[in-house]
């Protein structure tokens, strides 16, 4: 038995689906005999009917990560028209329930509240203060929730699904491709921007682990998430002569130390975890003469890579959303659907779609596959490490749709393997 699993013991407009030609098929209830009590029915409790599985969304639309958070939402949406088109999971179509919380905790705590007695469970619960905010509530509701949050540090939590890489590898990675690529070296000091908190502080463990690898020095400037302007920080970065410079911030954040590099000749290469960037925010006005230098590492693929999967993706984001931002979110929120998809087939042919059945599924689930959409196969089922320790690197290029263009294969580094993640069992 998994530790997770002891601990639950103890305690928008439909899409075009004629634009996706995906591969891949209906799966309905078990036959008589094949689970759910030997008569062919599948049990359910909270957001699971005869006919409807309901999954919350609670994301951003209105603050500082609104654009990654509609274009998520937008993936979510069209990941569930194409499986409701193919007849649903287990026979039922796939609901979604929609809310913002703006990225504030205390709205999420009061639209989670409203949305919980109605849903199976989260397709998206978006930011590392909402996760953090409401690990207490999913633990004590059962509610098995995807962490938009690639915090190493919530794998504590049985019912929080990180769909890829966390954001101290992601960080790792970003830096040993740096220095792969010559650009960074050992014995460089490296200025780190990041926002105290679940997100920023993670992103700070990888990069001073990396840094400890390889004699490296890290000037951390620790910020909040209202912060606005970097210039001085920029600016004392140049005075102590970083080699490198690190984000672990808003796009909006990004935007403004970008600038600042850039208006005072700091020409070094800068590395982001994935929510730092966004094209719609970076590629905006001066801001798109400053990303040159930017590479962001992420789990997803970015929008217009040249990966199948992403291409259909793209294909129909296009079709149902003609005049929709366009940006990595969309196949990652996509990816979130069939991650999901997964877990309830695996529940269904158990014959249990309750949330405990869903948990089950979940934190036993090996080989969870995104057609690429996601850098590599997902494992859940040893509690506390990350499901994949590979990432996409892109780099900045407002000539590419989606504002970043994929620089390497999907990425792992030696450095990334061999790093033990803080909840990581038996390591």
């Amino acid at each position: 038995m998994t530790l997770r699993r002891a601990w639950r013991r103890t305690g928008v407009p439909a899409a075009i689906a004629a634009a996706l030609v995906l591969a891949g098929c209906t799966t309905q209830a078990p036959e008589p005999g094949a689970g759910g009590g030997g008569d062919g029915a599948v049990a359910t409790d909270v957001g699971a009917t005869a006919d409807t599985i309901t999954l919350g969304v609670l994301t951003d639309t209105s603050g500082p990560f609104r654009n990654l958070g509609t274009g998520i939402t937008q993936g979510n949406q069209l990941w569930a028209d194409e499986i409701n088109a193919r007849g649903g999971v287990c026979g039922r179509q796939i609901a979604l329930e929609i809310a913002d919380s703006g990225y504030k905790a205390d709205t999420a705590t009061t639209v989670y509240r409203q949305q919980q007695p109605n849903v199976l469970g989260y397709l998206q619960l978006l930011g590392s203060p909402i996760n953090a905010a409401l690990r207490g509530n999913l633990e004590t509701d059962e509610v098995t929730s995807l962490a938009l949050s690639w915090s190493s540090f919530i794998l504590d939590n049985p019912y929080q699904i990180i769909p890829g890489t966390t954001y101290d590898l992601e960080m790792i990675n970003g830096l040993a491709y740096l220095q792969q690529q010559g650009l960074i070296a050992d014995g460089d000091t490296l200025g780190h921007i990041y926002i105290g908190g679940e997100y920023g502080d993670n992103g700070f463990l990888g990069a001073q682990y990396y840094a400890q690898q390889h004699g490296m020095t890290v000037a951390p400037a620790k910020i909040a998430a209202t912060d606005t302007d970097m210039t001085n920080i920029v600016t004392g970065f140049q005075g102590t002569g970083v080699d490198a410079i690190l984000l672990t911030t808003t796009p909006a954040q990004t935007a403004s130390a970008l600038n600042a590099a850039n208006a005072l000749g700091l020409d070094v290469p800068v590395v982001g975890n994935n929510p730092v960037f966004d094209p719609a925010t970076n590629l905006a006005g001066p801001a798109a003469a400053s990303v040159g230098n930017l590479y962001v590492v992420a789990s997803s693929v970015p929008y217009s890579a040249d990966v199948p999967k992403a291409q259909e993706v793209q294909q129909a984001f296009e079709a149902a959303y003609p005049d929709a931002a366009k940006n990595y979110g969309v196949p990652y929120g996509y990816a979130g659907g069939l991650i999901w998809e997964q877990i309830l087939t695996q529940a269904c042919e158990s014959g249990d779609l309750t949330r405990a059945g869903v948990h089950d599924a979940f934190v036993t689930s090996e080989n969870i596959t995104t057609d690429d959409l996601v850098a590599s196969e997902l494992d859940f089922s040893q509690a506390g490490s990350p499901p994949s320790r590979s990432v996409y690197i892109a780099q900045a290029d407002p000539a590419q749709e989606g504002g970043l263009r994929q620089v390497v294969e999907p990425f792992t580094s030696p450095e990334a393997e061999s790093y033990v993640a803080p909840h990581q069992q038996g390591a």
